[in-house]
């Protein structure tokens, strides 16, 4: 029996009010006041796609050990490198095992659910995990921009503790050109909205929906959950309308909270659904993008077995506001500023040293002496703990998925960064070991000596001129 037996979910800390858009940008285009309900979840500077899909596979790991993974797919219509493995990257962050199979799937929002049957279509000894991420921009004063948020998902899929079986899955690909990028573009171009809905959405969604309830031998009332991402919460209402399905059996659609995140929002959905869900429950979940996929799920006796199942949640009620919507501009490289000489120097990456250091810089993997246990960031062949000295009796230790305590900070209103001032902090890992890290997600004034962190991949800078994104791990407050 295959299916998903875990999941994680990542949401960004800043949170946009569609009224900050409307009030920065009405005078512009009065049209979007009507959607100016809700908020969006927006990546901060320090992330992208790549480091969105590791948070949520990160969360993951509760419920299951990252030995146990074989393979990782990754999906998203916004990968930082059109030619370098962003899977590959994303599975040394993890610190997954070389002989991971790393795979990615793009350029529609269908991608993360294509990744997902590819999944479970994969041998039953065979444990991936599918990582869907998107961080898509729409145009200043325009629909797309108070529709989207950025956000990303993780599911586990293999044979052992399965929490929810694969029934079946069913998908039909056309060529409708809905929403479209060019390798050039920087933002999402779209067809008329009336005709991609009518045309499209309404005739494309329900046919691969009935084609799965069809050939499984059901009929939509059957269903539990059922759950498809919509482009507004009107065309969402009225699809369940046009289905028939009772408003208890439709899965809210996260619009007003979050927005809809492109590849990864079929799966966030679905993880809403998992986390209300009990054993018998059946969920079918529908995307849509150059066809549709729809697959359907049983849920078993296994979901009560999971550490957490309120990771919506704690995502949802972790966030700060964004009130400045020229700050939002700023993060999403919309608004060009004097950065100074400071911040437009940028050292070159040398990209021997980067692999010959990828344990440290990557994975964030130090040492541990095998004599006395003691841990330490970065490795060295000599243990530092002064009762114990040991020389060459070091193993590697992951301090990735270790939550510390701030020990000291600092706040740096001279060095740029997109959003001053730079925090620094030294943390003391629980169970040993203490290093210095760029603090994010959070504010000065809620800073405080002994509070728990926890560590978080982010993007540290970016180096346009020479095609180079670099990454690094940075600590924020624990969440919980």
């Amino acid at each position: 029996m295959k299916g998903i037996t875990a999941y994680g979910i990542y949401l960004p800390y800043h949170r946009l009010k569609r009224e900050t858009i409307v009030k920065a940008m009405g005078w512009f285009n009065p049209g979007v006041a009507g959607l100016a309900k809700g908020e969006k979840a927006v990546a901060n500077f320090d992330e992208d796609s790549l480091t969105m899909a590791v948070a949520a596979g990160m969360d993951c790991f509760p419920d299951i050990g990252r030995e146990e993974i074989d393979a990782l797919y990754l999906a998203s219509t916004t990968f930082p490198y059109k030619e370098r493995g962003n899977a590959s990257i994303a599975a040394g962050a993890l610190n997954l095992s070389a002989n991971t199979r790393t795979a990615e799937f793009s350029g529609c929002l269908k991608s993360g659910t294509t990744a997902l049957i590819s999944a479970l279509n994969a041998s039953d000894s065979e444990t991936t995990m599918v990582c869907a991420s998107d961080t898509r921009l729409g145009k200043a004063g325009g629909t797309q921009e108070q529709m989207t948020g950025d956000g990303a998902a993780a599911v586990a899929v293999g044979s052992k503790g399965v929490i929810a079986s694969l029934i079946d899955h069913y998908s039909i690909s056309y060529d409708f050109p809905d929403h479209r990028r060019l390798d050039s573009d920087k933002f999402i171009r779209s067809w008329e909205e009336r005709w991609m809905r009518e045309a499209g959405y309404f005739k494309i969604l329900p046919e691969a929906i009935n084609g799965l309830l069809a050939k499984c031998g059901l009929q939509i009332n059957d269903i539990a959950k059922v759950v498809y991402a919509p482009p507004s919460l009107r065309d969402h209402k009225a699809m369940a309308q046009s289905l028939g399905i009772k408003p208890e059996r439709v899965q809210s659609p996260l619009i007003e909270p979050v927005g809809n995140t492109g590849t990864a929002h079929p799966l966030v959905m679905l993880i809403a659904a998992l986390e209300e869900a009990q054993p018998g429950d059946k969920i079918l979940v529908a995307s849509m993008g150059s066809g549709s996929d729809a697959l359907l799920f049983e849920v078993t006796e296994e979901i009560t077995k999971l550490k957490s199942r309120n990771k919506l949640k704690k995502n949802l009620d972790y966030k700060g506001e964004l009130d400045n919507y020229t700050k939002y501009l700023s993060f999403k490289g919309m608004l060009e500023k004097e950065i100074g000489i400071r911040g437009e120097e940028v050292s070159p990456t040398s990209l021997s040293l980067q692999w010959r250091e990828q344990n440290a810089v990557l994975k964030l993997v130090g040492a541990k002496c095998k004599v006395c246990g003691t841990p330490q960031f970065p490795a060295e062949t000599v243990c530092i703990n002064p009762e114990c000295g040991a020389v060459g009796q070091m193993e590697e230790y992951s301090f990735s998925d270790k939550t510390g305590h701030l020990f000291t900070f600092t706040a740096d209103h001279l060095a740029f960064t997109e959003d001053p001032p730079g925090l620094y902090g030294i943390i003391d890992f629980d169970g040993g070991g203490r290093y210095w890290f760029d603090i994010t997600d959070c504010r000065l004034e809620s800073l405080k000596v002994g509070q728990p962190v926890q560590m978080t991949f982010r993007r540290r800078y970016l180096d346009e001129a020479r095609g180079i994104a670099g990454y690094f791990w940075k600590a924020m407050p624990f969440k919980g």
